[in-house]
């Protein structure tokens, strides 16, 4: 039987203590991170708690294993004084939406082949996919994530802000959405770009840009630049 204890009470923490909870060869035990006064022993202790954190509370933790589940802090941050790792999971969490852990990239780094070894065991309980990277390529990773889901995200509400000021369903863009990210599973997202910057349409662009506001113009003309220059 293997003890987990994780500490943080935010979307991530919440989602890996159920996911442990239906697990029979280990036992979880969820702590908030102000209440560390008494932190109860465990094999494996992950810190889920916002980037900043990080630091302050893996110094106040005395357990034998202390991992963090950060995509952009590096290994070396945790501040407590025994052995580290990381064990990140590259999917946005939110917390009343389920997560398919079978589906979930789990982003492995410990000081040791020992501890990786017990990483990608309780990985592999939860979920499928399992991958070793160094603090380095997983800040990239990081950066990434950023791009394709933070940023992408705020395009969706963008479009859902111009839907709304124009009288317009948005939920007539939902299969558009659906088919623009299918079809990176069989091409890569060089050759599956579409659209006026892309053709430069300039008639087009120009008519886009006098149906936006300031902020949007801006939007628009650094993307619409950054697709015409290949980057």
């Amino acid at each position: 039987m293997i003890s987990i204890l994780i500490i943080g009470d935010g979307n991530v923490a919440s989602h890996l203590y159920k996911a442990f909870s239906k697990v029979d060869a280990v036992v979880v035990t969820k702590i908030k991170s102000r209440n560390l006064t008494v932190t109860p022993n465990a094999d494996v202790t992950i810190i889920a708690v916002s980037d900043d954190a990080i630091a302050e509370v893996s110094s106040k933790i005395h357990n034998s294993f202390v991992v963090h589940t950060s995509g952009s802090v590096a290994m070396v941050s945790l501040n407590n004084k025994s052995r580290k790792g990381v064990f990140y999971m590259l999917q946005t969490f939110s917390k009343n939406k389920a997560i398919d852990f079978s589906e979930v990239p789990f982003c492995l780094e410990t000081e040791n082949e020992k501890d990786y070894i017990l990483l990608e065991l309780l990985a592999n309980l939860i979920g499928k996919k399992v991958y070793g990277i160094n603090s380095k390529q997983r800040k990239a990773l990081h950066i990434a994530a950023v791009f394709v889901n933070n940023f992408t995200n705020h395009m969706y509400k963008t479009g859902s802000d111009i839907c709304a000021e124009n009288n317009v369903s948005f939920a007539i863009l939902e299969p558009l959405i659906k088919e623009t990210a299918a079809k990176i599973e069989t091409l890569s997202p060089a050759a599956a770009q579409t659209g006026p910057a892309i053709r430069k349409d300039q008639r087009t662009i120009k008519e886009h840009l006098a149906l936006l506001n300031e902020q949007q113009q801006e939007i628009y003309t650094t993307i619409t630049k950054s697709i015409q220059n290949g980057n």
